[in-house]
């Protein structure tokens, strides 16, 4: 019997998110509220394929890491939760330095809509930087997918932080502006924020003075570090 070395495979949709670069993504699904909009490519604009999608909470998004593609991938890489120097097994990580530059995430299922006559999917709890192509979609099936007892060792090394965001008090009238437009912003920043997204060696300086920048849907965040507390001290709208 032969065995097929190389595949082709096709992307059948993109999804929007308030991630428009990848520092600060969530390091996982879930971990921050976001909320991403998934439109099928042409050939895939079919309501048939999503009939009975509703019958599931949640759902396995399979993309492609499309940003890293040209960096290429080693067998060993820097682990985030063991401090950013020490490396890890690519198989053992949640790297996006793949092989294949294949990944996945859960996220929650908020139903299907009709916008400007194409077929989109609603989910929360995204992990992707927005115009990600998604390759394929399956429901989470809770008992054959959550595994009782399963271990993370990792967490007992290096827990992901968890730090407080306070946002100044010069930035109030800003704020309400943006969420005028993004009613979530306030509390996708404050998740995201509280993960501390600096890099891994960074993440023990508990007053850092450098003002860390990040884009939220069309915002330019600006933070730091003070006291062991985040805080945002601009917002600037971009565009």
């Amino acid at each position: 019997m032969s065995t097929t070395s190389s595949f082709e495979v096709s992307s059948i949709a993109t999804i929007e998110t308030p991630f428009k670069q990848k520092f600060a993504v969530p390091r996982q699904p879930n971990l921050a509220r976001a909320k991403g909009t998934i439109t099928f490519n042409e050939g895939f604009n079919d309501i048939n394929m999503l009939k009975g999608i509703e019958s599931y909470s949640h759902l396995w998004l399979l993309f492609v890491f499309h940003q890293n593609i040209e960096r290429g991938w080693k067998s060993a890489v820097k682990a985030p939760r063991l401090g950013g120097n020490a490396t890890i097994g690519v198989f053992a990580s949640r790297s996006t330095h793949r092989p294949n530059s294949i990944g996945m995430s859960v996220v929650e299922n908020e139903g299907i809509a009709i916008e400007k006559g194409k077929v989109t999917l609603k989910v929360t709890g995204v992990d992707l930087v927005s115009g990600t192509p998604l390759i394929d979609i399956k429901p989470y099936i809770s008992y054959a997918d959550s595994i009782s007892g399963a271990r993370d060792t990792l967490d007992d090394i290096n827990p992901i932080p968890h730090r407080d965001v306070y946002f100044a008090p010069n930035l109030s009238t800003a704020l309400a502006k943006i969420e005028n437009r993004h009613r979530d912003f306030c509390s996708l920043v404050t998740a995201v924020l509280a993960q501390d997204p600096r890099p891994a060696y960074k993440q023990q300086n508990d007053n850092d003075e450098k003002t860390y920048r990040v884009t939220l849907y069309d915002i330019d965040v600006g933070f730091k570090i003070k006291d062991a507390n985040v805080w945002v001290t601009e917002l600037t709208p971009l565009g």
